[in-house]
């Protein structure tokens, strides 16, 4: 059962005064405003690296979810931050480290468990592994 997930992005100008566009096919984003400063600079706007980090946060969560569910402890509340570091080395410009750090309410398990299950949900989930070998990833996990 594949599904297809799309967005756009349009592009005017050059790297470092240009500016653009993107919006995904669901909607949730419409041509929402990118730039060079927004990504490289912390300025207003989205980055390549924010998406990447909504996305494993998200990816993250289900996937705990998930797991957590089928050994009979479904969640409560989950809570994921992933923190994208962009930086520049000697390759170029990298999305180098994905800090995650989740956070979760979840009856009948204890902390050991909990870090062991939200450890696997890095491990597996499809964006930690488009990611995996190219970015380093870390977690903290623990219950509230």
């Amino acid at each position: 059962m594949a599904t297809e997930k799309t967005a756009r992005a349009t592009w005017e100008g050059d790297l470092m005064s240009g500016s653009g566009r993107v919006s995904t096919g669901s909607g949730v984003l419409s041509e929402e405003g990118v730039s060079w400063s927004a990504r490289a600079e912390d300025t207003a706007g989205v980055s390549p690296e924010e998406l990447i980090a909504a996305a494993h946060a998200t990816c993250v969560s289900m996937a705990l979810a998930h797991g957590l569910a089928e050994d009979g402890h479904t969640p409560t509340r989950l809570e994921t931050e992933a923190t994208a570091t962009f930086d520049k080395t000697e390759a170029g410009f990298r999305l180098t480290t994905m800090k995650l750090a989740v956070r979760g309410e979840v009856d009948g398990i204890d902390e050991e468990g909990f870090r062991k299950a939200a450890e696997g949900a890095k491990e597996n989930c499809p964006v930690s592994q488009a990611l995996k070998g190219n970015v380093d990833i870390t977690l903290d996990a623990a219950l509230d």
